[in-house]
């Protein structure tokens, strides 16, 4: 106490070093109060954090962040609360002083608010269905919010003025600010036209030609949407260009539990005929085609007796095309591969014809959907069509690479 007055009685000729003395003893006071405070509070997060899982811990790093806002308000809030007690000091700096003070104190307060909408983001991401209502646009937009009346209380704490005489005179800016928040304003409209129609969801695999994008949606946010493409590159998309342009979603595709193949064969039209009674008792072997065949050549042997008396003449009957038993041949192997989905589409047609030959179309359904499984699938089943296409007599057509064109048959070379 001697030591104090002592001090006191030794800046008594200087007011204004005196209060400075006094304000600055009173700051450092609260602020190693407030270290400590928000020492042992973070000491003891930490040691809550230890016992978690580590699937769990992401919220650290959020709640640090809270309570060292939280804390921060301590030291303001005791300097507002004592800036007319300070010895000596005038008026005017005391308001001055106070007002800075509720300025940080709101400031803070905010900066609290916007960890703590984070950490419930998070919390809400942890959901089941989050990936399909995705809230960070929405938590967005309430930043903003937050932030607008944020910067109107600090700007009336400031100039000592009433919040509702600023409002009132922002009701003449709407013009202005509406034209620079146009982007926000149509941000915020195409973020709930995607939400309540459920166009995209956390996951997603979309593709859209128009912006050179394809590939999963990473993150949903008020203005952009990003998207991994399949070079591991990022594109960024503005969230009104799903809305204004058109893009592909493939989600009913996972959803379906199968992916399509579609994919021709183009047969060359010259190595297309009959079968031999030689050639049909040699693809009878197949076990895929010996009820095929046994079946259409009591058929054919029927209708040929029926309407032509029995003539066997190739041109007046009805016989078996190596096109149409290697159709059948196709159609019974895919409807018995494991790999793929019967209940869904299956299909072995003919398209028309070409230049580049007839091609022979593949329609149907993998079991899975994953990229990997699905193109080994694809391939192991167009390798083996490939390789058993010339034991029905029928030929790939291949353009030339070349003004000369090698082709085999039985006996030679041409």
């Amino acid at each position: 106490m001697k030591i104090l007055q002592n001090i006191q009685q030794f800046l008594a000729p200087h007011p204004f070093v005196y209060s400075a003395a006094a304000a600055l003893i009173l700051l450092v006071a609260a602020v190693v109060i407030t270290l400590l405070i928000r020492l042992l509070l973070i000491c003891g997060l930490r040691k809550l954090f230890h016992f978690l899982p580590e699937t769990e811990t992401v919220e650290y790093p959020v709640c640090v962040g809270i309570i060292t806002n939280a804390v921060n308000i301590l030291p303001v809030a005791v300097l507002a609360a004592a800036a007319q007690s300070i010895p000596g000091i005038a008026p005017a700096p005391a308001i001055l002083l106070r007002n800075m003070a509720s300025a940080f104190i709101i400031l803070f307060s905010v900066l609290t608010l916007f960890r703590t909408i984070d950490l419930a983001g998070i919390f809400y991401n942890r959901r089941p269905h989050a990936a399909a209502r995705p809230i960070k646009g929405y938590l967005q937009l309430l930043k903003i919010s937050l932030s607008c009346v944020a910067f109107i209380l600090i700007a009336a704490t400031l100039t000592n003025k009433n919040p509702l005489l600023l409002l009132s005179g922002l009701g003449a800016m709407a013009a202005v600010i509406l034209l620079i928040f146009q982007d926000t304003i149509l941000s915020v409209v195409a973020s709930l036209q995607l939400t309540s129609d459920d166009m995209v969801r956390l996951g997603d695999w979309i593709e859209m030609p128009t912006l050179n994008t394809d590939g999963n949606v990473e993150e949903i946010a008020l203005h952009t949407i990003k998207v991994r493409n399949w070079d591991n590159t990022i594109s960024t998309l503005p969230v009104r260009k799903l809305i204004t342009d058109s893009f592909k979603n493939w989600r009913g595709m996972t959803e379906s539990g199968g992916r399509r193949i579609k994919r021709a064969i183009l047969i060359d039209q010259k190595s297309i005929r009959f079968l031999t009674p030689a050639e049909q008792e040699d693809l009878k072997k197949i076990a895929l085609l010996r009820n095929y065949i046994t079946e259409k050549e009591k058929e054919l042997d029927n209708w040929n007796r029926r309407f032509l008396n029995g003539d066997p003449a190739v041109k007046n009957g009805r016989h078996l095309t190596n096109i149409g038993t290697f159709r059948k041949y196709v159609y019974n192997y895919l409807y018995s591969s494991p790999e793929i989905n019967q209940d869904m589409t299956l299909l072995v047609r003919q398209l028309p014809p070409g230049a580049t030959g007839i091609p022979l179309e593949i329609y149907c359904f993998t079991r899975t959907v994953e990229w990997k499984p699905y193109e080994d699938a694809q391939s192991d089943i167009f390798d083996h069509l490939l390789a058993i296409l010339p034991q029905f007599g029928l030929r790939v057509f291949q353009e030339c690479s070349d003004n000369i064109c090698f082709t085999r048959d039985e006996n030679s070379h041409i």
